[in-house]
């Protein structure tokens, strides 16, 4: 756009792509056309909310580019839900509910399996279920820690007992909850339908390729650094329970070598994806991205329509990752402890 009320055809090709005001005439008054310009030439098409708006371009009277649209909120439902479903993808040695809390101890393997998650209500008040979560701490040997979504609240409400961020929480104390569709997400080369090399082209006699099935010694070397305790080998590789029903250890082996790991669980319609691993030998060289369209692969063929994982908020390297095969954050939770 130039001039107010002008509008050149140079300007409106060079804004395909991105969000845009359109103003244009239909009939004696004028409206606006509000999203990303998909398409220019003597149509535009606007692809808006509500759907694609097409415009004669020779009806136009005004176009400007404007910020991208705030992320939507995911609602509270959507939220509860997908923390469930982490949740039973995550199997704990120990799950209570405390009304919609869950009381979860491993033995203090990772922050997820020794929380207590706060969705919904506990029951009873907020500061006698914070009490009941400190006796089941104590009585399972870990630290009093609360898992909530960030801004929810159930947040706020324990937030409000002078709960406060578990700041010493050496994986990170704020998590994003990542998601995709995984419909889109391009299909794995290779003749056995899992990735056949990292870079994407087809396979040769060294390519690396992927296996599915139970942890083997090398896999839980590269994701552990040794065997598992009892609890580690119960939370990736126990039973399914709940909403999940397979699990599964996939391998990227390249030249009868393990490069990658990664574990999934097909809980609902989703792939729940957790320590996806890359040997620090051979990183930068697309097997991260192997991995996850392994995985993609192994989620749709068991009917999953969405994938989710998590990860700490301060690990850019990964969740620039995640961007690049299209996951987007759905929300955050964070970890809170009793005040010091």
């Amino acid at each position: 756009m130039s001039e107010p009320g002008r509008c050149d055809a140079g300007n409106i090709d060079g804004l395909v792509g991105r969000r845009v005001v359109v103003r244009h005439r239909v009939g004696d008054r004028l409206t606006d056309a509000v999203g990303e310009l998909s398409a220019s030439g003597p149509e535009l098409v606007v692809r808006t909310r509500r759907g694609p708006v097409r415009v004669a371009r020779a009806a136009v009277t005004a176009v400007r580019a404007i910020p991208p649209a705030p992320p939507r909120r995911a609602s509270l439902s959507a939220v509860a839900r997908l923390e469930e479903l982490c949740a039973d993808a995550w199997p704990a040695l120990v799950d209570e509910r405390l009304g919609a809390w869950r009381l979860r101890a491993a033995d203090g393997f990772t922050g997820r399996a020794n929380t207590a998650l706060a969705i919904g209500s506990p029951g009873m008040p907020v500061p006698a279920a914070l009490g009941v979560v400190r006796a089941f701490a104590e009585r399972h040997g870990i630290a009093s820690r609360v898992q909530v979504p960030v801004g929810s609240p159930w947040d706020r409400a324990v937030a409000s007992q002078g709960w406060e961020l578990d700041v010493g929480h050496a994986a990170g104390a704020l998590v994003s909850v990542q998601v995709v569709d995984l419909t889109k997400i391009p299909p794995p080369v290779g003749a056995d339908g899992l990735p056949a090399r990292a870079d994407g082209h087809p396979a040769g006699a060294d390519a690396p390729r992927t296996e599915a099935g139970a942890p083997t010694a090398a896999w839980w070397q590269l994701v552990l650094g040794g065997p598992p305790t009892p609890a580690q080998r119960h939370v990736l590789a126990g039973p399914p329970t709940g909403s999940c029903a397979e699990t599964s250890a996939l391998a990227l082996v390249c030249a009868h070598r393990l490069v990658g790991a990664v574990r999934v669980a097909s809980v609902a319609d989703h792939l729940h994806l957790s320590v996806m691993t890359v040997d620090p030998t051979v990183r930068r060289q697309g097997h991260g991205s192997a991995l996850l369209r392994a995985a993609a692969a192994w989620g749709r063929a068991r009917g999953a329509r969405w994938g989710v994982l998590q990860v700490a908020a301060h690990n850019s390297a990964a969740l620039a990752l995640y961007a690049r095969s299209g996951w987007t954050e759905h929300h955050r939770y964070r970890y809170l402890v009793p005040p010091t």
